[in-house]
């Protein structure tokens, strides 16, 4: 925290310093400069300069610009002085304009017109140096443009880059590469164009009046505008990209418990931020933190903030210097300047709070609050979405339970009562009555197997099932193989799996199992069917699963009301199983022309191939 805390101050410093010298340096200029006629040509410049200005092209720290060729027309024109001037006043403005920060409305100026200063000093040192009579005056002219613009746009990005580095938030390198970039393109513009004044004011084409300045920059202007317009698309595209991966990797992690780090990952990858941390309200009404980036001062909050959050009905945004950082303030680091509170909404219910924080005050651009609110209501149906499915996944947890006690009181309980009573009786007749006593206890010793077989079922199916030890795919491809070793059996059983395996849930993967596992067992027992055929296809939005035989197929109406009359794991049980997933079960069967049972179960925001059938 104090390496953050002396950067910070030290950037401060830097800047300050550059902002008095260039103040130092405006004002010299003002004093020694002198009187200028203004012309139209100066006014033509000056508005080509603004416009170039107020649409520079921005790139991944700080923006570029293209107005390079219209301050060396100044420059060549009207002198150092007034240029010096104009260009410090009209980046003023504009900054004034876009209502930065103290510090940046007049650092930005300051930088540039020292750049411009020493790239003119070095540029009249070297060519004092230079035999000019060994050259034409073309070579001497563009020589020295060459000059005047590589030293400035090195001065002015190295005055830039300290900043950056100075600064307590990341300047990774990837970024230094991409603002180099934009430079490097804003450079050869410029450059071409400069070669473009020099080579046409050798041709002695006459006197250049105000409508041959217009003409030969409106083009420049243009591309300023143009490219200024595309890049921040680009910029918008980028970002919207960003979301939408968030979103999309988002849903996948539904099912899994490792939400935190990819949740890290992807607001890492949509906006540059300090701190970043999280806060979910559980079903009890208890607040759990979450930090996904950073830390705060202290992980031990009082209950009064999450009263405070509680109350929060939109995104709030706290980036004043000294001023109050809203309900977390005393937990905030020192470094950081700007917080952003985004509530997680869900019908008008906080769930929970998603707060970022950047050290520098009003640095949450319009675009950073949109990305950060769109987060926030992503965050909000993801967590309501997974506590929805924990709910699910406990009610038919619960409701498994009922029915194995309901099987048990109506079954084994029935079973090994009825025992009891008749071993009950037959000691009572093993005196008067010994051949009704023998056929009492043979009965019951009956009853007894079969209430033993039904215990051990029972503890069989209470054990985990095949598909939480093996995985959906595991499971059915051992039970094949162990059919497929089954000497007696005649049917060919085929394995076909489409697309990209994703996750699934534990629920679905057992009735996913289940349907296919009561399929095949019918389709032994019932369909005398020479071949089986399962297909497992992953689709974009769902899952499916088809099972067709060749059997002797059934008539599904009888079916249904035999499985009414004899219930078990048929039909309705199949059914009902499928509509706790949200999934749709279709059997399509008739008598000589086999039987296709298909299974369909969404996604649920899984997303998988777009490969079609």
């Amino acid at each position: 925290m104090q390496m953050h805390w002396k950067g910070y101050h030290v950037s401060q410093l830097y800047m300050g310093l550059i902002s008095l010298i260039g103040l130092l340096l405006f004002g010299y200029h003002l004093v020694v400069h002198q009187s200028v006629t203004i012309s139209l040509t100066l006014v033509l410049l000056v508005v080509f300069l603004f416009i170039c200005e107020y649409y520079p092209m921005p790139m991944p720290r700080g923006q570029s610009t293209l107005t390079f060729p219209i301050i060396y027309m100044m420059y060549v024109v009207f002198g150092i002085d007034l240029v010096i001037l104009i260009y410090a006043l009209t980046v003023l403005v504009i900054n004034f304009i876009h209502r930065r920060p103290l510090r940046i409305l007049f650092f930005n100026p300051a930088q540039l017109i020292i750049s411009f200063y020493l790239a003119h000093i070095i540029h009249r040192f070297i060519l004092e140096k230079i035999v000019v009579s060994q050259y034409s005056s073309l070579t001497i002219e563009i020589v020295g443009f060459f000059l005047i613009i590589s030293f400035f746009y090195l001065i002015n990005n190295f005055i830039v880059d300290i900043v950056l580095w100075l600064r307590p938030e990341k300047y990774p390198l990837r970024f230094w590469i991409g603002k180099n970039q934009g430079e490097i393109i804003s450079y050869a513009i410029a450059f071409v164009y400069g070669c473009l004044i020099h080579y046409l004011g050798s041709q002695n084409r006459g006197e250049v009046d105000s409508f041959s300045f217009f003409f030969f920059f409106s083009p420049l202007v243009g591309l300023s505008l143009l490219s200024s317009i595309i890049a921040r698309l680009k910029v918008e595209k980028n970002r919207i990209k960003a979301l939408f991966d968030f979103s999309s990797e988002l849903n996948k992690s539904l099912t899994s418990q490792s939400w935190e780090g990819l949740i890290k990952k992807l607001i890492g990858d949509i906006m540059i931020h300090e701190d970043c941390v999280l806060f979910l309200r559980t079903q009890e009404g208890k607040w759990e933190l979450t930090t996904l980036n950073g830390r705060l001062m202290s992980p031990l909050i009082e209950k009064e903030v999450f009263f405070q959050m509680e109350s929060l009905e939109s995104l709030m945004v706290f980036d004043r210097k000294d001023s109050d950082m809203g309900p977390l303030s005393p937990y905030i680091r020192t470094q950081s300047r700007s917080v952003l509170y985004a509530p997680l909404l869900v019908e008008n219910e906080v769930i929970g709070c998603f707060v970022v924080t950047k050290t520098r005050t009003k640095s949450f651009t319009i675009e950073d609050t949109r990305a950060v609110a769109t987060i926030a209501n992503q965050l909000a149906s993801f967590f309501k979405t997974k506590q929805l499915l924990k709910e699910q996944e406990q009610r038919v947890i619960l409701e498994e339970r009922n029915r194995i006690a309901h099987d048990i009181h109506d079954g084994i309980a029935q079973s090994l009562a009825g025992a009891v009573m008749k071993l009950d009786t037959s000691i009572r007749k093993l005196d008067t009555d010994p051949h009704s006593a023998k056929q009492l206890i043979s009965d019951s010793n009956k009853q007894l197997r079969d209430s033993l077989k039904d215990v051990r079922d029972s503890i069989y199916a209470l054990k985990p099932y095949p598909t939480e030890k093996l995985g959906f795919h595991t499971a059915i491809e051992r039970k094949i193989k162990e059919l497929k070793k089954d000497q007696t059996l005649t049917l060919n059983i085929e394995l076909e799996i489409r697309g990209e395996r994703g996750p699934i849930s534990p629920m679905t993967e057992k009735v996913m199992f289940d349907v296919f596992q009561e399929s095949v067992q019918n389709c032994i027992k019932h369909a005398k069917a020479t071949k089986l055929h399962i297909l497992v296809s992953y689709k974009r939005d769902h899952i499916l699963l088809k099972m067709t035989d060749n059997g002797i197929g059934f008539s599904l109406y009888h079916a249904m009301i035999k499985a009414m009359n004899q219930p078990h794991y048929g039909i309705l049980q199949m059914n009902e199983s499928a509509e706790k997933i949200g999934a749709a079960l279709q059997i399509e069967s008739k008598t000589n022309e086999g039987t296709e049972i298909i299974l369909t179960v969404p996604k649920l925001g899984l997303e998988g191939t777009t490969q079609n059938d």
